[in-house]
């Protein structure tokens, strides 16, 4: 019996190039990162409204990227949108855009809070790079109403305190059912 010797097609190259660059990782960044903002066409589903999980209490203090102090019990009766991430997270970096022109056209109406652990100058660095003027946090404490496991994890909360959209993973976060809800709940 003769061995088969393994056909050269272009997707056993292709494969195999995606593999290597896997291997590398600088381009693994790059490729996770494009593959996240394939995802991130999706608009992320709003809780239905009896299953909104509403905030036991606004007791939470965070850090600016500055050193101040943020008191989340200040957003009460406000809409807040709330965004754990961080600059070494390819979901989080594939998203970041849509945040960045969502806070550009939100923040002078909704409470925007994106937080991170990242290190200060990282984080410095990266908004630099990138052009962003977002609000970073750090949490000075963990709060009751927010178990984050995983990263990113985006949290719409209504002037009620309902938790109106409570997202793991990358979204549209600049699309017309985001901008939709956010202007609906902004109305009441």
């Amino acid at each position: 019996m003769k061995a088969k010797k393994p056909k050269l097609s272009l997707s056993n190259i292709l494969f195999g190039l995606f593999i290597v660059l896997m291997i590398i990782p600088q381009s693994r960044q790059f490729i996770q990162i494009q593959l996240q903002k394939g995802l991130s066409l999706f608009s992320p589903s709003i809780e239905d409204e009896d299953e909104q999980i509403q905030l036991q209490t606004y007791q939470w203090k965070l850090q600016d990227i500055n050193g101040d102090i943020y008191d989340l019990s200040s957003a009460k009766n406000k809409v807040v949108f709330i965004n754990f991430w961080a600059t070494w997270c390819p979901p989080c970096i594939a998203e970041m855009p849509d945040l960045d022109e969502l806070y550009k056209d939100y923040s002078n109406k909704v409470e925007f809070l994106f937080v991170t652990n990242d290190d200060k100058e990282k984080v410095k660095a990266f908004l630099t790079k990138n052009g962003y003027a977002l609000d970073v946090y750090y949490p000075m404490s963990s709060h009751p109403n927010f178990e984050v496991s995983s990263i990113p994890r985006t949290f719409l909360i209504d002037k009620k305190g309902n938790i109106v959209i409570d997202k793991t993973g990358v979204a549209n976060w600049n699309g017309e059912k985001v901008r939709a809800t956010l202007d609906e709940l902004l109305k009441d």
